[in-house]
């Protein structure tokens, strides 16, 4: 799954458009490295979002196989490292 979709679909951000601008001012990193938004995920991977105040970052536990999930189940997807 690209990484502006699974953004999106794990409620990290509430729109793609969202993360994909996040993703075009290079602050989304996947295993520290600056990523486009073509970008797949992999399970195990580490997502880093810099944001202006912190740092977040999570690790990839499954690739959702719907365009989104509910809130209540992002804790199977990713986890807060």
């Amino acid at each position: 799954m690209r990484i502006d979709k699974f953004l999106n679909s794990v409620n990290i951000t509430k729109r793609r458009s969202v993360a994909q601008d996040m993703i075009a001012n290079k602050v989304v990193l996947i295993n520290d490295v600056v990523v486009k938004a073509s970008k797949n995920v992999e399970v195990g991977d580490v997502v880093t979002i810099n944001y202006l105040n912190e740092t977040k970052k999570y690790q990839v536990l499954q690739i959702p196989t719907t365009k989104s999930t509910p809130k209540s189940l992002q804790h199977q997807y990713i986890k807060e490292l």
